[in-house]
């Protein structure tokens, strides 16, 4: 009897029966540009999910036609479920972009004039409303040091010193 096969099988079916929902931000000081440049990564339905119930607009962020309604939207969605605090200072974060890749989507935010960066507290219910195990995993790099943070749903803020 060959089990080749069902071990790959066996993690899809556990996957279907516990699906995860995480998103992963990237927030990293660019001293040489002054800005601190922020990526978030989310599943492609979640995202749809989360603007059509918070936003009351449905998207197809695959659809080439939607292109420019989805830049609005994600902005929008985005914008108000994240917030970053430099050095004291609550930042202007500035939409640049977003991309899909295979089932996930990333969005590319930016916030300029930071030529300093020793403290980011950062607000964050990305996707909160999709499952109550939802978490938010935050990357943050500054001062040539990375430091990472996990928040499980409820909790919503992380504070990172350098």
């Amino acid at each position: 009897m060959h089990l080749f096969g069902i071990k790959p099988l066996l993690t899809a079916f556990i996957a279907l029966l516990h699906p995860f929902y995480v998103s992963v931000i990237e927030i990293e000081h660019n001293a040489k540009e002054s800005t601190i440049e922020i990526s978030v990564r989310t599943f492609t339905p979640d995202l749809e999910n989360r603007i059509e119930k918070e936003l009351n607009y449905k998207l197809d962020l695959a659809d080439p036609k939607q292109k420019t309604k989805a830049e609005e939207y994600i902005n929008k969605y985005v914008q108000k479920k994240l917030g970053l605090i430099i050095n004291g200072v609550k930042g202007k974060i500035d939409f640049v972009g977003f991309e899909i890749q295979k089932e996930s989507t990333w969005s590319y935010y930016e916030i300029k004039n930071v030529k300093d960066c020793k403290k980011v507290l950062v607000n964050c219910e990305i996707l909160f409303g999709i499952d109550p195990q939802q978490i938010n995993i935050i990357h943050v790099k500054a001062n040539g040091q990375r430091k990472s943070f996990e928040l499980p749903a409820p909790k919503n803020s992380a504070e990172f010193n350098f």
